[in-house]
């Protein structure tokens, strides 16, 4: 990929098929040294810059130009979002155990950062930990696992008349897309959407009662009797976190509490969003059925990607070395460049990584990967692509 694409996974031969302990013996023993005094650093830096951000939005009132307070307001909006998914991506860090060697302090500062930006930790650590396990199954994997084509054919369309009649026209992608965005972090939290038929734990799924597949339910078919408290304690975090918005509603106004917190937080939500979308979704990399897939072959089916400063500096790098990631979680951010310059050799084609512009390929990926086929009856899944960009993937 990076303009060329990369041969697909399931039409390696067997003989160039890569064991998990080849890639780990290439990566240096220092990669996989956790420092908790690296990884505070990082989060003492992005409060510092989350601290600065909001001292200065509560100044923009002063400014005399209204159209100047209205770009203040979104500059503030944008660069508070990139921030805040700084601190989403250091609590995932945690989630992983990356941040450090200590499990409790790990859990500890995850739950206060995730909180902070109205994420239950637990629950989502103990789903996201799902998705790593079972990486681009088709039935087991928790995030955007795709629709066949039948399953596409298939699926309700809640949409009133007058809306369906737009259906094919440029203003509904726009909005699609858009509501993909916006909505598809809460819609994952509230509903556990595009997850896999099996990815939730046989022992709630085996229940005859009613259970939702809600975050943040502690009795939801997500979770096992054994997890209940925690998802508690997520809970908890969220509900002081919902108290200190309502101190500052308290404090600055209805408006000003939604320009200084949810503006960023759905600029959070959105890249977050498009991240995970990118990393797991791309014309040229396949999904496998259960009897197909691997833990290896699942992890190498993810892509990296660029964002320039942005990616490396505010998003401490989960764009740009996702797949060392996947292969290994607990690699702190900090050492993934080098575990990813190590592994590069050693994988060849199997290695994935697609240098086009970002919010370019978001909008193209949207538009051109809508369902998967097993063309050939092997437990491989492609994506069925127009004419143009499957010729373009070749």
């Amino acid at each position: 990929m990076g303009g060329n694409s990369s041969p697909r996974v399931g039409e390696q031969k067997k003989n160039e098929e890569i064991t998990l302990k080849t890639i780990k013996d290439a990566i240096p023993p220092s990669c996989f040294e956790r420092s908790l005094l690296i990884s505070t650093a990082y989060v003492i830096r992005d409060c510092i810059y989350a601290a600065t951000l909001f001292y200065l939005a509560l100044k923009i009132d002063l400014i005399p130009s209204q159209a100047l307070r209205v770009l203040a307001w979104i500059v503030y909006g944008f660069f508070q979002g990139c921030v805040g998914t700084g601190i989403w991506i250091l609590a995932h860090e945690c989630g992983h155990g990356a941040f450090s060697p200590f499990p409790l302090w790990n859990d500890f500062m995850g739950w206060v950062m995730h909180s902070a930006l109205l994420v239950p930790y637990f629950s989502w650590k103990i789903t996201h930990a799902r998705h790593h396990r079972y990486t681009n199954n088709k039935q087991r994997d928790t995030a955007f696992v795709p629709r066949t084509e039948k399953e596409a054919a298939d699926s309700p369309n809640y949409l009133p008349a007058w809306l369906e009649m737009l259906e094919d026209t440029p203003i509904y992608s726009c909005l699609s897309l858009l509501a993909h965005q916006l909505g598809g972090w809460q819609l994952y939290l509230l509903c556990y959407v595009t997850s896999g038929p099996k990815s939730r734990p046989i022992q709630a799924k085996n229940t005859s009662r009613f259970q939702t597949q809600s975050h943040f339910d502690p009795t939801s078919s997500l979770f096992t009797p054994s997890q209940r408290i925690l998802i508690v304690i997520s809970d908890i975090g969220l509900l002081l976190t919902g108290a200190a918005i309502y101190y500052l509603g308290q404090q600055v106004g209805l408006l000003k509490t939604f320009l200084l917190y949810f503006v960023p937080y759905f600029w959070v939500h959105h890249w977050l969003v498009a991240i995970t979308y990118l990393h797991h979704t791309h014309p040229t990399v396949p999904h496998f059925d259960d009897e197909t897939w691997t833990f290896t072959k699942g992890a190498l089916s993810t892509v990296d990607r660029d964002f320039g400063f942005i990616g490396r500096h505010f998003f401490h790098h989960i764009i740009e070395h996702h797949v060392v990631h996947h292969l290994f979680p607990r690699i702190p951010f900090y050492r993934a460049e080098e575990a990813t310059d190590a592994i590069i050799p050693v994988l060849g084609d199997q290695y994935h990584h697609d240098g086009t512009n970002f919010l370019q390929s978001l909008v193209q990926t949207y538009f051109s990967c809508a369902y998967v086929v097993d063309n050939n009856k092997d437990g491989i899944f492609h994506w069925a692509l127009p004419a143009k960009v499957a010729a373009a993937a070749e």
